[in-house]
């Protein structure tokens, strides 16, 4: 695909026009209604309590096998998923509307903004398997350590796959550091597809996680994510379209925040 990434950074601004010719939209699933409201019985908080948990991970003995062959012993880290849930999945979610919000108007009517939103919210539960000593770990991870991490996603997937989660929101969760290169994990068979709303997910992920704080890395400013991201899209990793999204989100945000400081 002939894309001109040549002027994408110029004088240090973020330049939001990338012509593209996106190949990796897809019409959207059914809509998955979403309750904001952390107590309704719809509300995808209903699967992150410390009892739901135990329950749905006692009724798939896959969960033990993948910690089992990882040489990681199954425990339940509450405080690391309960961290994660009210900072970065919270923020992912943010970002991911936002990010639908400045798609061109054909491709935001292929998104399924619900769908998408509850796998924000959701896409690192797996992380509650996560021992302390590795998702809180202030220094690099070890390539061993890199390994167990990385099982994050599909054990998410297999906590909630018997649930009544809709089929394409696990597809996201299980998949949000999946790839259209097919380089990301967990491996990816023939038949993968990065589709539209795996991208929005997948970019959404990425830019909060490199903009916050973590207890190995400070939080990185906006040009320096973007920059990073935009390599990525160059490596035909993410969709163009997304990309320019986003940067369209940040700067509103980035403009909504100097007004917010100046009043």
């Amino acid at each position: 695909m002939g894309i001109d990434f040549n002027h994408i950074l110029f004088r240090g601004k973020i330049s939001p026009q990338i012509p593209v010719d996106n190949r990796q939209a897809q019409n959207s699933a059914p809509n998955y209604k979403l309750q904001n409201d952390r107590f309704e019985s719809n509300s995808p908080a209903r699967y992150t309590s410390e009892i739901m948990i135990k329950k749905l991970a006692g009724t798939n003995p896959k969960i033990k096998q993948i910690l089992a062959s990882a040489g990681v012993p199954f425990t339940i880290n509450m405080d690391g998923l309960n961290n994660v849930l009210s900072k970065h999945c919270t923020d992912t979610q943010q970002i991911a509307q936002g990010i639908v919000n400045n798609l061109p108007f054909s491709l935001k009517q292929k998104a399924d903004i619900n769908a998408i939103k509850t796998a924000a919210y959701l896409h690192d539960i797996g992380k509650v398997f996560m021992p302390d000593e590795i998702l809180n770990k202030t220094t690099k991870l070890t390539e061993k350590e890199t390994e167990i991490m990385h099982k994050h996603s599909e054990l998410g997937y297999e906590l909630l796959k018997n649930t009544d989660i809709n089929p394409k929101v696990l597809h996201l969760i299980k998949n949000h550091h999946q790839n259209a290169q097919k380089t990301g994990y967990p491996k990816a068979d023939k038949n993968f597809f990065a589709d539209l709303d795996l991208q929005i997910l997948a970019i959404a992920d990425k830019y909060s996680a490199l903009t916050e704080n973590r207890p190995y890395k400070p939080a990185l400013k906006r040009e320096e994510a973007l920059t990073i991201i935009r390599n990525e899209v160059r490596e035909g990793k993410l969709n163009p379209l997304v990309y320019n999204a986003l940067v369209l989100y940040t700067d509103e945000h980035a403009l909504n925040s100097a007004v917010k400081i100046k009043s």
